[in-house]
């Protein structure tokens, strides 16, 4: 093969590999993964007040924290796979709007009975209650 035509085909094989690569990373799911934030939006079939900022954080030693609203919250967690579950949650007792603290009461309720997580079409990872919709989260901006 001539000396231009093997730089050709070099230059093709690479571009078609960098191709390759480039789509393989835009089609990878999010995963829900320990010392990662992310931020919630509804709480099952409801979205979040405005202006009110609720945050799930695993920890790398199987306790999860964040921020419900108003309260900081903490809770033992376990995941295996798209297996997740959290312990009893507890919180800090600080008092805020009524309708703040429905929302906190709402989402510590159905944190305590997410059984499994996925990730939506829309690249949102959702915690699943028994019963229920779902905690829908984004990542948290890095």
């Amino acid at each position: 093969m001539p000396g231009g035509q093997a730089v050709r085909c070099v230059l093709l094989l690479a571009a078609v590999g960098g191709a390759l690569a480039l789509a393989g990373c835009a089609d990878k799911p999010p995963r829900l993964k320990p010392e990662r934030s992310y931020v919630l939006e509804w709480i099952g079939d409801r979205p979040l007040i405005d202006n009110s900022h609720v945050t799930l954080t695993l920890g790398d030693d199987g306790r999860a924290y964040g921020n419900a609203g108003c309260n900081h919250w903490f809770a033992p967690y376990t995941l295996h796979h798209h297996t997740l579950t959290f312990g009893e949650v507890g919180h800090t007792r600080k008092l805020c709007a009524p309708a703040l603290m429905e929302q906190e009461n709402r989402f510590v309720a159905a944190l305590e009975t997410v059984k499994r997580w996925d990730v939506s079409p829309t690249q949102q990872i959702r915690l699943w209650p028994e019963q229920g919709e779902p905690l829908r989260l984004w990542p948290e901006e890095e």
